[in-house]
């Protein structure tokens, strides 16, 4: 089940074994799973962004204040 989220500081991610890109500020996203996260935005009107992340680095954004969940 997707929940809401916004980014409030610097989160990335890394695509393959490329650099890390960051996602921008503003709200996302979360679909939530035991061992990751996918998070979605648009990154351009009409365009979506979306990445996995592991789960533990989802965790520790949200315990560093960078991802701060919507309630419901």
């Amino acid at each position: 089940m997707s929940q809401f989220a916004t980014v409030t500081g610097p989160v990335t991610f890394t695509p393959g074994d490329g650099v890390p890109i960051e996602i921008p500020q503003g709200r996302i996203e979360v679909d939530l799973a035991d061992d990751s996260a996918t998070l979605s935005w648009e990154a351009a009107p009409g365009i979506p962004g979306v990445a996995a992340i592991p789960r533990i680095q989802f965790d520790d954004y949200v315990k560093a204040g960078q991802i701060t969940m919507t309630a419901a």
